[in-house]
């Protein structure tokens, strides 16, 4: 009977965490459309650096074609120095704004990483605090759900 007990809390455990982005996602939904306020953290942009223009709008269409973002802006031609092989280097790039729910940054880093033409390419994820909840709802509408 104990082992039951056991085995049965062990799998109400197991099935609670399996449901946890679902779940999450659902609470998120329902608690703005009652509130009308927005979850902190909810969505995220990524800072994507890419050499080329063509490499950029390569990477953002597939990431959009993927629905893995609602949104990716190019921008124009950047300056850039940083350490390579403990030297300073100075770079042109293009920078890519890619908007979409934080559930989805490792899938949208592992697709980059996958296809980017440099070896370690800048991928990095900033957390949005607050904005028009207009916007936020069409992203989520935008995003299919995990």
């Amino acid at each position: 009977m104990r082992r039951c007990s056991v085995a049965c809390a062990f799998g109400l455990l197991v099935l609670c965490v399996s449901m946890y982005p679902a779940l999450w996602s659902i609470g998120v939904q329902l608690r703005s459309a009652f509130t009308g306020s927005y979850i902190p953290g909810h969505h995220s942009v990524l800072l994507v650096n890419s050499p080329t223009e063509q490499a950029a709008r390569d990477i953002g269409r597939a990431i959009m074609e993927r629905r893995l973002a609602a949104s990716v802006n190019i921008l124009a031609r950047t300056s850039t120095m940083y350490y390579w092989k403990g030297e300073i280097q100075d770079a042109s790039e293009i920078l890519m704004l890619v908007k979409t729910k934080t559930s989805r940054i490792q899938q949208v880093v592992e697709y980059v990483r996958s296809v980017h033409p440099y070896a370690n390419p800048e991928v990095l994820s900033f957390p949005v605090e607050d904005g028009n909840l207009a916007y936020m709802k069409w992203m989520d509408e935008a995003i299919p759900d995990d």
